[in-house]
């Protein structure tokens, strides 16, 4: 079983457990090796605006959908050290459901649909957050309720599937503050009652606000920042607490939004005993720069502005800015260049640069890789 897995390679290992996002082809074939070489799980962590069902478009990434994302990891993953992770599925976190403007029930059965199509494929895990809602702000317990509802249907349609699966609940809003302990509680014990009444297994992760925020290409929490937030317990002292709550229900804790963190901060992930952590958009920015880098390099001007003028005008830089921005608009080309990976004109961009370049793309995948390893030698996972 995964969960058994993943539980006794953390206990050998008193390691912190990573999720990787897969930003682009290179990001997946990086986690892959890297896996393999020091026979480590990895979690790809998927959301659904990079892989989804052809129903909802596909995803950014590769302009794959579920089962052609699916297909080609584990076609390669042969000694099966990959976890096939859905981060953040659930009713309006991709943009057809918004764009389409659903209500609740709409979105609901859309969500359910994408997760039908994970289980299909061959997902090992499923996270259940529904706390999105273009239409209102829901309460804790309204979306406790719709986390019932997807869990319960996720379960039994892995069972009628017999696919092991497990799962993750819990919210990440990027507010850069601590969840408090109240909260954890509160989730916990409500998922006790409804797993124990509806004899359903117990979630595997629980997703914990510890002071994280990635905007721009740092992280802006209060994790990594010398400065107190007023009326707010350090982490240093909070998170135990919170880890001691997760371990008395049997739960691992996931921080997410791990990007751009000091080395001496990761370190004391697998130390505080923080049991898992997600990082994603820095190892896209990583293959960008490196991809940049080696255009300048090579004084290769032209394919270099072009890049970065099809970066740029894709505006997917707009979500990472802070308020009063420095950001340059290199800079703003830099955070959004894995975005356009798979579009047309970076496609035929990519196709010069690789006649241009040899072994470009091994090159590049070299670069991702020396980023997902500075995680995993913090968290002793080599």
């Amino acid at each position: 079983m995964i969960q058994q897995r993943l539980e006794n390679y953390r206990k050998n290992k008193c390691c912190t457990l990573l999720g990787v996002g897969p930003m682009s082809k290179n990001c997946i074939d990086a986690s892959i090796e890297l896996a393999d070489q020091y026979k480590t799980p990895l979690m790809l962590i998927v959301s659904r605006r990079q892989i989804d069902s052809d129903k909802f478009g596909g995803g950014y990434v590769e302009n794959w959908n579920t089962k052609q994302f699916t297909e080609y990891i584990l076609k390669r993953d042969i000694n099966k050290n990959i976890i096939l992770a859905r981060d953040h599925g659930g009713p309006w976190q991709n943009e057809y459901e918004k764009s389409k403007q659903l209500n609740l029930i709409d979105a609901m059965k859309s969500a359910k649909d994408s997760y039908c199509s994970d289980i299909d494929a061959g997902f090992h895990m499923l996270h259940i957050d529904p706390s999105v809602d273009i239409h209102s702000s829901p309460t804790i317990d309204q979306i406790l309720e719709r986390v019932y509802e997807l869990y319960d249907f996720c379960w039994s349609y892995a069972q009628q599937k017999k696919r092991d699966i497990i799962f993750e609940i819990g919210t990440e809003e990027q507010s850069g503050n601590n969840n408090t302990i109240d909260e954890l509680e509160y989730t916990l014990e409500s998922m006790r009652k409804f797993c124990k009444n509806n004899k359903i297994p117990y979630p595997f992760f629980i997703v914990v606000q510890v002071g994280t925020r990635v905007m721009e290409m740092r992280n802006v929490g209060s994790f990594d920042s010398p400065i107190r937030v007023i009326k707010e317990m350090p982490p240093e002292i909070q998170i135990p607490q919170m880890i001691e709550i997760c371990n008395q229900y049997g739960i691992f804790m996931k921080e997410h939004n791990t990007d751009y963190l000091s080395t001496d901060s990761l370190r004391w992930q697998p130390r505080l005993g923080i049991h898992a952590a997600n990082v994603a958009p820095e190892f896209g920015v990583a293959e960008t720069k490196a991809l940049v880098g080696i255009l300048k390099e090579k004084n290769y001007i032209d394919l270099l502005d072009e890049f970065l003028r099809i970066a740029y005008d894709s505006k997917k830089w707009e979500k990472w800015m802070t308020n009063n921005t420095s950001a340059s608009d290199f800079d703003k080309s830099i955070i959004a260049g894995h975005y356009v990976f798979s579009s047309d004109e970076c496609i035929n961009l990519k196709k010069e640069a690789n006649q241009r370049i040899k072994g470009l793309d091994e090159f590049l995948k070299n670069q991702v890789k020396s980023s997902i390893f500075r995680y995993m030698n913090a968290f002793n996972l080599t």
